[in-house]
């Protein structure tokens, strides 16, 4: 069931549950097309499914599809889309796979490409391409990191013990940083172009910082960790010129799952151990949707937002995959902005004749004097509580 007012649409194409998904952006030369792939484990399987922004839903069967094998070990576990839209990485048991994606006018095919430097690596938790797609990162189950020059598989980083286990990680809008955390609650910030990791982010004893995200607005170059202490977390803002704490909030009020943030870097999405998720509104840092319930029981594992609407595919190992309408204000369309300018303009100069109609009166009319604003004396208030337990 969904909360807080959205409209949930249950996962469309093909039988089985959904493990993991992704969105797919197409640009093309007047247009903007958008897909979805999805996950399938049994019996393992790529599907992309066409999604129609007018009605926000995905098409009732997949566009193609693909099957990885007979063996649950190439069950996908996750998956990666190059910000072009031509090729994706998916995660299994063994190794990373890659694939070409050929999108014609109705059709789509996969084409599996050799990649030696993913293959045979074993099981990855993690899979970031950079916001320009010439970087490529994956981190594992054995806490391996490895950063990889794209589409040449030049290595730029391999450490083979970069965490105990790798918990969460992204890189940053400008490709200059990578953030991981590992499952003991550490986190470690990368220098990419240095192949070399740059510092630790800062935690007492008793914290543990669990997901990471950076900012993606461009304007104000932040990142997002939740750090939890005990059963309490809090979502904590770091400056990334000088890595310091800069403020914090507890949003979800709950365990959290999995973090993501919008393409526009407007929203982040915190997702719970119980199948709730909410969005929250950056600037204001307050939250904008709520959806209670909607993987009752079973922890959400993945969060992504679609590159165009205000819609999300949330998935979890119980329920699989659901698209989700957010409910927070829409965004203004180019061509709403040009008729809100060409009323204000037009109002100026409908204003501007009335005036000049009416100058002899309006300027001679007797002028008025009005009493100042009473200012109101009050102590200020008294900051609030910093310690955010």
């Amino acid at each position: 069931m969904a909360g807080g007012g959205e409209y949930s649409v249950a996962a469309a194409g093909g039988g089985g549950k959904v493990a993991c998904a992704a969105w797919i952006r197409r640009r093309e030369e007047k247009t903007t097309r958008v897909f979805a792939v999805y996950g399938r484990p049994s019996p393992p399987a790529l599907e992309v499914l066409g999604f129609d922004s007018v009605r926000c839903s995905l098409s009732e069967e997949p566009l193609a599809r693909i099957v990885l094998g007979d063996d649950s070990d190439e069950a996908p576990r996750g998956i990666a889309v190059h910000p072009t839209g031509d090729e994706l990485v998916c995660a299994t048991a063994n190794g990373c796979r890659l694939f070409k994606l050929i999108f014609e006018e109705l059709t789509v095919r996969f084409i599996e490409s050799k990649a030696p430097a993913l293959e045979s690596i074993g099981p990855q938790k993690c899979l970031a391409f950079s916001t320009d797609g010439a970087k490529f990162a994956i981190g594992g189950e054995d806490g391996h990191l490895r950063i990889l020059h794209w589409p040449s598989m030049k290595v730029l980083l391999d450490e083979p013990k970069a965490h105990k286990s790798f918990r969460d990680m992204d890189i940053s809008l400008d490709s200059e940083f990578l953030v991981s955390t590992s499952t003991d609650g550490t986190a470690r910030i990368w220098k990419i172009d240095e192949g070399a990791p740059l510092v630790n982010l800062t935690r007492s004893s008793d914290e543990k910082i669990e997901c990471c995200r950076f900012s993606r607005d461009g304007m104000k170059p932040f990142l997002f960790c939740t750090v939890a202490k005990g059963t309490k977390v809090v979502t904590v803002v770091w400056n990334i010129s000088d890595w310091a704490r800069i403020g914090y909030k507890r949003l979800l009020g709950k365990p959290v799952s999995t973090l993501s943030v919008s393409m526009d870097g407007k929203f982040l999405a915190l997702g719970s151990h119980d199948g709730d998720f909410c969005v929250v509104d950056v600037k204001e840092m307050e939250i904008s949707h709520w959806s209670k319930k909607l993987h009752l029981g079973s922890p959400v594992y993945g969060i992504e937002f679609c590159p165009t609407e205000r819609v999300v595919i949330s998935t979890s190992p119980q329920w699989g995959a659901e698209v989700t309408i957010l409910n927070v204000p829409a965004d203004w369309k180019e061509w709403q902005v040009w008729l809100i300018l060409l009323a204000l303009f037009l109002t100026s100069a409908i204003l501007f004749y009335v005036f000049y109609q009416n100058s002899g009166s309006f300027f001679g009319a007797p002028h008025q004097t009005t009493k100042p604003w009473s200012v109101l004396n009050e102590a200020p208030p008294s900051p609030e509580n910093q310690n955010p337990w």
